[in-house]
């Protein structure tokens, strides 16, 4: 057996962490958002950030399968790769943040962000900025620089995309394809920086095969009529899980 398939299958919190892939593979399916908001959370409280980090951006890649082959084609396609040329740039930065900061200061950023995004999505409040060029330059860059330093692509482009005032149907799906996209495109430079390590490849498929079923489950339940419905409980759970991430229970 491989000695980092090994190290991924002694880690500790395994269990924990595929549990908590499987209920984010299932939101994602059915809200469209939300996996990274719940996973990351408990995953940087069970293992190292950096880890953690590297480890979803690689089971992410399941979703170019599951998810974006039925959402491409709603996107809209300029805004996508303004969006993801950006976050690119920001990356680098981003990274560097997860790779120097110390293991509690990227606990408590990933709760706190994720409490942040879920109390302005509860309180409905979306970025008005109107959706040009130089704001998804802007959006993109700043979700970069996050991204890469907490694994969290979601929180600005989801605020963003939500006030850009386009159909529900390619809002939804810009998101979907965008998240699954910017942690493809997140790899590259955490193996530049040295952080997409063996045991990190080998956790990250392991953690493939329930992410991918619970994938399969959320879009299985997803019914357009019920939208409210999977928000609320895209919320509760999203919360639920930035809670249990909190330093303050170590």
């Amino acid at each position: 057996m491989p000695e980092g398939l090994s190290a991924a299958l002694a880690l500790p919190g395994l269990w924990g962490l595929l549990l908590a892939v499987t209920v984010a593979g299932t939101v994602f399916g059915f809200a469209g958002f939300g996996a990274a908001l719940i996973f990351l959370p408990v995953a940087v409280s069970l293992v190292a950030p950096e880890l953690a980090v590297a480890a979803f951006s690689v089971t992410a890649l399941s979703s170019l399968v599951t998810v974006v082959p039925r959402a491409f084609g709603q996107t809209d396609k300029r805004a996508l790769g303004q969006l993801l040329l950006a976050a690119m740039a920001g990356f680098p930065v981003g990274v560097w943040m997860l790779r120097s900061a110390d293991e509690t200061v990227i606990q408590w950023a990933v709760s706190g962000l994720v409490l942040l995004t879920l109390a302005a999505l509860v309180a409905g409040w979306r970025m008005k900025t109107a959706p040009r060029t130089g704001a998804r330059l802007g959006v993109g860059a700043a979700t970069g620089v996050v991204g890469g330093a907490t694994g969290l692509t979601g929180p600005v482009v989801i605020l963003f995309n939500l006030g850009a005032g386009a159909p529900a149907a390619v809002t939804r799906a810009n998101t979907l394809v965008f998240l699954t996209l910017s942690s493809a495109l997140l790899l590259p430079q955490l193996w530049l920086q040295g952080l997409l390590r063996p045991e990190a490849l080998w956790l990250g498929l392991v953690l493939v095969v329930p992410y991918a079923l619970g994938n399969r489950i959320g879009q299985a339940l997803f019914d357009p009529g019920r939208e409210g419905l999977y928000r609320r409980v895209a919320y509760a759970i999203i919360g639920a899980s930035a809670l249990v991430g909190l330093p303050i229970w170590r």
